[in-house]
């Protein structure tokens, strides 16, 4: 069985709901059974599943934080660089 995900409209609401079957056409079946005939807004779409991301431990995450520390602190400098670079194009614009 697959997971399918679909819009259905309910007392005046749209509603994204998730059903179970074997095809799309199973799932579309379900959902006017569960909802009625003219309930489905959008055609009935397979899901895939996620993998989940396993929690780093704490000292996989301080060193995470770091690295990240330092394309911060790479990108800054950088950008101060470029900024010198500005201004002393500016100041060498001045003095002409």
């Amino acid at each position: 069985m697959n997971k399918y995900q679909a819009s259905v409209r309910v007392k005046g609401q749209l509603v994204k709901t998730a059903v179970f079957a074997d095809s799309p056409i199973h799932a579309r079946l379900i959902l006017q059974y569960q909802f009625g005939m003219d309930s489905i807004v959008a055609y009935p779409t397979a899901i895939t599943e996620v993998a989940t991301i396993k929690p780093l431990t704490p000292d996989q995450q301080r060193i995470k934080s770091m690295q990240a520390r330092v394309k911060q602190d790479q990108a800054a400098v950088k950008a101060e660089r470029a900024r010198q670079k500005i201004r002393a194009g500016q100041v060498a614009l001045a003095k002409s």
